[in-house]
């Protein structure tokens, strides 16, 4: 090894270079009781002999708002949404009067760190559920033969070695592409992981889920468990090929309706707009991406653009409404959560654990809801796991652990 290579610095932040292949591991909406009750049932028997004696459980806060893209993008840059720019799956560009999927490279403020290693000379490797995420944790990565490799389960039929590294996935891991609304997504995942471990042996790997599990499943749940125990079984081959394997989420789920099973909703539009009349505010849903069968676009966490002359009277309305956790300036809500102000509306509401938030009744499609609402968004979904799994040292007790300290953790405070 160089002496340059021993460590590698990116966003501020400096890693070790691995000793073995480290695997981060994003559980898309899992916090930690779906692995502990998991656990509990005897389903996921690699994990409960990592958090009891081989490695590490830890705890650690994720992004607020707590949603795909913000996570996502702060795990893989290892800083929060000020620095990298994705501050939700959409915002409003105020500037060209367009509402817009965070999903183009371009809006990116930073590399990553799987760019800063493979201009190293590390050995990437990529796989993620849905494609809207996969050109962002794949941006300025290096393709070809001999390059990095990023691709999703979702169009795992359609990979190039010009655009994603490699061909022939559906033959190296020996399944079909599965439905976008299935856990078989997720599961392609980990089997492309696993072969991949085996076939190229990379320095870096991100594994990223989807939750259609979770938004169906509460923890301890027949389904849930069932999941937990497919990914526990890739997860065990993974460190008997010599990975360190590292897990976290992008958020957590919570259940968000009455008890008749109708979504517990807040119509945010709807209230500011019978209150203050209709086209002085615009409130928008950060959670908002193409895929809403399973949340309707219905989230904790919601931004209002609005005039100057408007926000105190708009602020001093919404702290009187019932189910409102937070109502924050810009700069406040940029100060708390770390979020870029030219990203983030005038106004940001968080609603309670219960509860979520919509913009009027008529523009939600909530007929794909197989079950009843379970959400993600706000504060209460922001604890995740940090399971590592070798032993941790060297991390302050008094440190405030992120998700997007995954990177951090796996390569500077383990003994491989």
């Amino acid at each position: 090894m160089t002496e340059q290579k021993k460590t590698i610095s990116v966003n501020g932040r400096t890693y070790k270079w691995p000793q073995c292949p480290v695997v981060a591991v994003c559980v898309d909406g899992s916090q930690p009781e779906y692995i502990e009750e998991a656990i509990k049932a005897g389903v996921m028997p690699w994990t409960a002999k990592v958090v009891a004696e081989q490695g590490s459980d830890l705890r650690a806060d994720c992004v607020v708002p707590s949603f795909t893209n913000p996570n996502n993008i702060s795990i893989v840059t290892g800083v929060p949404p000020r620095v990298h720019g994705i501050c939700g799956n959409f915002y409003y560009d105020r500037e060209n009067d367009k509402e817009v999927m965070m999903n183009e490279p371009s809006l990116l403020r930073t590399d990553t760190i799987f760019k800063a290693f493979q201009d190293a000379g590390a050995k990437i490797a990529i796989v993620t559920a849905k494609d809207k995420l996969r050109r962002l944790l794949g941006n300025g990565l290096t393709y070809g033969k001999e390059g990095a490799i990023c691709f999703s389960s979702e169009k795992a039929d359609q990979v190039t070695y010009e655009e994603h590294g490699i061909e022939g996935v559906l033959d190296m891991v020996g399944m079909e592409v599965p439905s976008v609304y299935s856990g078989e997504l997720s599961e392609f995942i980990f089997a492309a992981g696993v072969k991949l471990m085996e076939r190229e042996r990379p320095d870096i790997m991100y594994l990223s889920t989807t939750d259609y599990i979770q938004h169906k499943f509460a923890p301890g749940s027949e389904g849930a468990n069932k999941f937990y125990a497919m990914m526990d079984k890739y997860w065990a081959q993974l460190d008997a090929l010599g990975a360190i394997v590292a897990l976290t989420a992008d958020h957590g789920m919570n259940a968000k309706h009455h008890n008749d099973g109708t979504p517990d909703v807040i119509f945010l539009q709807s209230l500011l707009d019978e209150k203050f009349g209709a086209g002085n505010t615009r409130v928008i849903l950060p959670i908002t991406d193409p895929y809403v069968v399973h949340h309707g676009a219905l989230g904790s966490f919601a931004t209002i653009y609005l005039d100057e002359a408007m926000k105190g009277p708009v602020l001093d309305y919404l702290t009187t409404v019932p189910g409102l956790e937070e109502v924050l300036t810009n700069a406040q809500a940029c100060d708390k959560f770390g979020l870029a102000p030219d990203r983030t509306g005038d106004i940001i509401v968080v609603s309670d654990q219960q509860k979520v938030l919509g913009t009027t009744e008529e523009r939600h499609d909530l007929s794909g809801l197989e079950v009843p609402l379970r959400s993600h968004g706000g504060i209460t979904e922001q604890c995740v796991p940090l399971i590592v799994s070798q032993p941790v040292g060297g991390v302050d007790p008094a440190r405030r652990l992120r998700n997007f300290d995954i990177y951090d953790i796996a390569l500077n405070h383990t003994a491989a």
